[in-house]
């Protein structure tokens, strides 16, 4: 009598990035016969696949384990394997974070993922960043996204030395997929459904600078608008010092390509800039955004920005308040600088109290929130394109405008129920918060 097959339960953290890595290893579980992904009360394993980017999410990380290994105690769960970025920033150490971990694999060993579920004893498996191996493959999915969404991400890594990120030492140096991997997984996700692919790394915009002459994120972006079945092609995660008039030109020119870009500038006042390590100045900044709304007028900008910086002084912070409210950026993040352990920024002198960081990100999300109630109400009456996504938690029918990424922006509310997957037009009629309320054409 051949043994019942495990049910794996997996819970993902932490970025897209993260997600392509839990697809991945589900497939991986499912070619091996493990039944996935299970609900967690009833599986036999629980995978969680961690970040480790803040303190914030290696605290959330750390929860998620320890109501796992609850789960382990109570039964019928019988192992805990942690898995991703948290795994490489602490290694062994998590065996004293959160006693009873069965195993613990890294993010460069996606692989083994099958043998640490199916194992028996103790098992970690940190292989150290590879310097020149080329960037894991990604095709052979297990997807969780919505079936008609999907991402695609181009490389593994990052080399920039910005002093408050620990992803260079967390995923390894910057290594770009080769061009021909990424339009065969755009192929299979296409052929599986994905209208709308979202294209991600930790620096897109340095895409093809290890491949040699006549690679660059322009070229491939111009390769992908050619594959039909595809709608909406979504550019995320841009380092906007290398946004130059090619990528612009691309851009504007492919008809697949939305007029959306994640342009991360973390602050605009020049002495935190170099602070950071950025490379880049607030005269360069400006420059690149007026260059971006005049060659794209309809383009949707997104950023990010990080407060109470090492050095960030109360008239840098001004300057930074003010440029956002000038600039009116279509959607915007903020996050309170954390002094990540290994990083430079977490030994500079000049850091910047707790409250005063809460209270800056306070002050900047509320002048955004202005910015962004009154740009919604000035597309009421406006009439949009809209992606269905399904239904959400209210079971309101939603869906996204090409000025909406999936996981971090706004939604549209639909006033009807339509098919996930379908692209649906109608004319905006209210706003509620940051979502739009939309009523679709009558057919």
């Amino acid at each position: 009598m051949s043994p019942k097959p495990l049910r794996v339960a997996l819970v993902s953290l932490g970025c897209p990035k993260n997600l392509v890595d839990s697809e991945k290893m589900l497939a991986a579980l499912a070619a091996a016969g493990c039944i996935v992904p299970a609900p967690e009360d009833a599986a036999d394993v629980i995978v969680v696949n961690t970040c480790g980017f803040l303190g914030s999410a290696r605290q959330e990380s750390l929860d998620v384990i320890g109501q796992a290994l609850e789960r382990k105690r109570r039964g019928p769960a019988r192992r805990v394997v942690v898995a991703g970025c948290l795994s490489n920033r602490d290694g062994q150490k998590l065996y004293r974070l959160a006693r009873g971990i069965d195993a613990v694999v890294g993010v460069n060993d996606r692989e083994t993922i099958v043998a640490a579920v199916m194992g028996r004893g103790k098992i970690t498996r940190l292989t150290p960043h590879p310097k020149t191996a080329a960037a894991p493959q990604d095709g052979g999915r297990f997807r969780l996204t919505p079936r008609h969404t999907a991402y695609l991400r181009i490389s593994e890594g990052c080399s920039r030395r910005c002093t408050f990120c620990t992803i260079p030492a967390i995923r390894g140096p910057f290594r770009s997929k080769k061009p021909e991997a990424i339009l065969a997984e755009a192929h299979e996700l296409i052929a599986d459904g994905a209208v709308e692919l979202n294209v991600i790394g930790q620096d897109t915009t340095s895409y093809g600078r290890d491949l040699g002459h006549g690679h660059s994120l322009a070229r491939l972006l111009r390769d992908l608008d050619r594959l039909s079945g595809l709608r909406w092609l979504r550019l995320m995660y841009a380092y906007p010092r290398q946004v130059g008039d090619a990528l612009i030109d691309a851009m504007a020119d492919c008809r697949r390509v939305v007029h959306y870009l994640d342009l991360p500038l973390q602050h605009i006042a020049d002495p935190v800039l170099r602070r950071m390590g950025r490379l880049t100045t607030r005269k360069a900044i400006e420059s690149l955004l007026v260059t971006l709304r005049r060659r794209i007028p309809d383009v949707v900008l997104r950023t990010t920005f990080l407060v109470g910086f090492p050095g960030e002084t109360e008239r840098c912070f001004r300057e930074l308040l003010e440029f956002v409210k000038a600039f009116r950026f279509d959607a915007l993040g903020v996050f309170e600088f954390s002094p990540e352990p290994g990083t430079a920024a977490a030994a500079m002198d000049c850091q910047v109290s707790d409250a005063a960081k809460a209270e800056r990100a306070r002050e900047l999300m509320l002048a955004q929130q202005a910015i962004a109630f009154q740009a919604n109400g000035r597309k009421v009456g406006k009439r949009l394109e809209v992606l269905v996504d399904g239904l959400d938690d209210h079971g309101r029918c939603v869906g996204r405008y090409y000025g909406q990424a999936p996981d971090i922006d706004s939604l549209c509310r639909l006033t009807s129920k339509h098919r996930p997957g379908k692209f649906i037009t109608g004319k905006v009629i209210d706003w509620a918060d940051y979502d739009l309320i939309l009523q679709p054409d009558r057919k």
